[in-house]
C-alpha cells in the first residue's frame, strides 16, 4: 500500500491537482523528445530536471537556444498552472536571458509564480546546471485558454 502524506498547509486537492499536472507534462508528446521529469512541491513552484544530450547542440557545441525556453517555459508555466484548477494555461510572452552555454548533463529549471490569478499570470525561472550555476532565467505571461484540464491526456489519468 502507498501512503501519500499531504502537508498541513497544503489541501488535499492541491496535492491531487499537482500530481495530476505532473502527469499531465509527461504525457505530452514533446516531452518525448527532451529527456526531463516535472515536480510540484507546492503552489507556485515547480522543478523540471532536464538532461541535456549533445543531440540538442548548436555548430559551436552547447545546447541551442530552444532548449533554454523549453525549460524556461515550462518550469515558469507549470509554476503558474498549479493556481488555475480548471483551464489550462498558455504562453503569451516569454523574456529570455542567457547567461552561460548549456553543456551535456543535468539542467534543473526551477519556476515561481509572481503575480496573477485571474485570467492573466506571471512567473519566472530559472535554470542552474549540475555545478549550482545559473545558466538562464526568464520571465512568461500566461493566460486561461478554453480548454478544459480535465479533458487533457495525463491530467485525469490515475495511477
Amino acid at each position: 500500500m502507498r501512503l501519500t502524506v499531504t502537508p498541513p498547509d497544503e489541501p488535499a486537492g492541491a496535492a491531487s491537482h499537482y500530481r495530476a499536472l505532473e502527469r499531465l507534462y509527461e504525457a505530452a508528446p514533446v516531452n518525448t523528445l527532451f529527456p526531463s521529469r516535472l515536480e510540484i512541491p507546492g503552489e507556485g513552484r515547480a522543478r523540471l530536471i532536464f538532461q541535456v544530450e549533445r543531440a540538442v547542440f548548436h555548430a559551436a557545441g552547447a545546447a541551442h537556444g530552444t532548449v533554454y525556453f523549453k525549460m524556461l517555459d515550462d518550469a515558469a508555466f507549470y509554476a503558474a498552472n498549479t493556481l488555475v484548477t480548471d483551464r489550462f494555461l498558455l504562453t503569451t510572452s516569454f523574456n529570455l536571458h542567457f547567461t552561460k552555454p548549456v553543456r551535456e548533463g543535468e539542467v534543473i529549471a526551477e519556476g515561481r509564480w509572481v503575480s496573477g490569478r485571474k485570467r492573466v499570470l506571471v512567473a519566472e525561472s530559472r535554470l542552474v546546471d549540475a555545478d549550482g550555476d545559473e545558466i538562464g532565467r526568464g520571465t512568461g505571461t500566461f493566460m486561461r485558454s478554453r480548454i478544459a484540464l480535465s479533458g487533457l491526456p495525463g491530467y485525469a489519468d490515475r495511477r
